[in-house]
């Protein structure tokens, strides 16, 4: 009898557990972000599978976890090396487990990012962008927390690919960070994918924590459309339908002359764009890309990403830098837009609202719509919205072209 207790008793995580407690851990930080996720909402379609990823990766025996090659492509698979490369995907199924199958087949060949960016793609209005191209530059300058915690992190320590791939977080893009770690530093995917996440997730408290800092209530005050009023723009549209489908054939074609390995990115989020603004005669591609494929790239990629947070891999110094690295990173990128909009002030008659800089990131759209909401705090008259999404969606562009920059230069 007790041979048949001690055999049930084995057959449960229990005594692995208890061997190992970093295990109850990684279960907080999975529930904490599946409340994030469930009850607060941050991010809900991202940070729930990414969660629940990580609660799969940490039950002892249940093989779900992903198990990272090394920098030769060298897996341990039942006590022998072998090259992940060369093994057939049947065979990493059935050695390593589903999630490592899906994780190598989508996530490490770096197929799930561009798909995701043309979903996004074919979900955004660059009308608001066109209609106050002015207003764009702002989202170039919020990518200075980018390339400042780069060089700091090389400073402390890190890689230079390893800098790269925890700056990266700056421009708050899910997509782009995890492009840029696949391609520099795939070793440290699962917290630096965690970390991007979780700060998009955490926008409507960081970006009014840096505002209240470094904004007075004067400079929050000011009303967009009254500047428009009294400072009408010269310049005007008059076909803006043909100026959308132009767009992203252009930006794809500057893009790719100056910046090759953007392409990726930008390329597929203009494609996804293109589709859905050419109208109906592309609406099945639209629709597809919109709908079906992205919501099947985001279960996997969530579920993915969230199973290489494994307790070897996720507890240690490493990731304690990522984290305070890409908090650094998310709010020097705010801080950055903000400033440029001082600055900016300082020469011209025609005053812009520091909130629109501070929207320079891709978090799209919730950074805009937390901005306004501040906005209206102050005066409820003082719709910025649609002035936050210029500076919002052309930090998307901005994001994809700095991830290329930095793996041309350190790839």
């Amino acid at each position: 009898m007790n041979e048949i207790l001690q055999n049930l008793y084995d057959m449960t995580a229990f005594s692995n557990i208890i061997a190992e407690p970093q295990f109850l851990v990684m279960y907080l930080i999975a529930f904490i972000l599946l409340y994030l996720g469930i009850k607060k909402q941050y991010e809900p379609l991202l940070l729930i599978p990414i969660a629940f990823g990580v609660l799969l990766a940490n039950f002892p025996g249940g093989g779900m976890g992903v198990i990272q090659a090394d920098e030769n492509g060298m897996v341990n698979v039942h006590g022998i090396m072998k090259n992940i490369w060369e093994m057939p995907l049947h065979d990493i199924a059935h050695e390593l487990g589903i999630m490592n199958f899906v994780y190598y087949m989508l996530i490490k060949t770096s197929f799930l990012p561009p798909i995701i960016f043309m979903g996004v793609g074919a979900l955004t209005d660059f009308g608001p962008m066109l209609r106050n191209l002015r207003l764009s530059i702002f989202g170039a300058a919020a990518q200075l927390g980018i390339f400042t915690v780069v060089l700091v992190a090389i400073l402390l320590g890190f890689t230079p690919q390893e800098a790269a791939s925890l700056g990266i977080i700056g421009g708050a893009d899910g997509p782009t960070a995890i492009f840029t770690t696949i391609k520099l530093a795939p070793h440290l995917l699962g917290p630096i994918a965690i970390a991007a996440y979780s700060y998009m997730a955490l926008v409507p408290v960081i970006i009014p924590l840096v505002v209240n800092i470094f904004c007075s209530k004067k400079e929050l005050t000011i009303n967009m459309k009254e500047q428009e009023k009294k400072y009408p723009s010269e310049v005007e549209f008059k076909n803006m339908q043909v100026l959308k489908i132009i767009f992203p054939i252009t930006v794809t074609t500057i893009v790719a002359l100056f910046v090759p390995s953007s392409v990726p990115l930008v390329g597929m989020l203009m494609f996804g764009n293109l589709v859905k603004e050419v109208g109906i005669n592309t609406f099945r591609l639209y629709d597809a890309a919109s709908n079906s494929i992205m919501n099947a790239a985001t279960i996997f990629l969530g579920l993915s990403v969230g199973a290489t947070m494994t307790a070897e891999a996720f507890l240690n110094f490493t990731t304690i830098g990522i984290i305070v690295g890409g908090f650094l990173a998310f709010a020097l990128s705010i801080t950055g837009g903000i400033f440029f909009v001082k600055a900016f002030n300082l020469f011209t008659k025609k005053k812009i609202n520091p909130l629109i800089g501070a929207t320079g990131l891709s978090a799209v759209p919730m950074a805009s719509r937390v901005a306004n909401e501040i906005g209206l705090k102050y005066d409820p008259k003082n719709h910025l919205l649609q002035y936050c999404m210029a500076s919002n969606i052309s930090g998307v562009i901005g994001s994809a072209v700095a991830a290329g920059v930095l793996i041309s230069f350190l790839g």
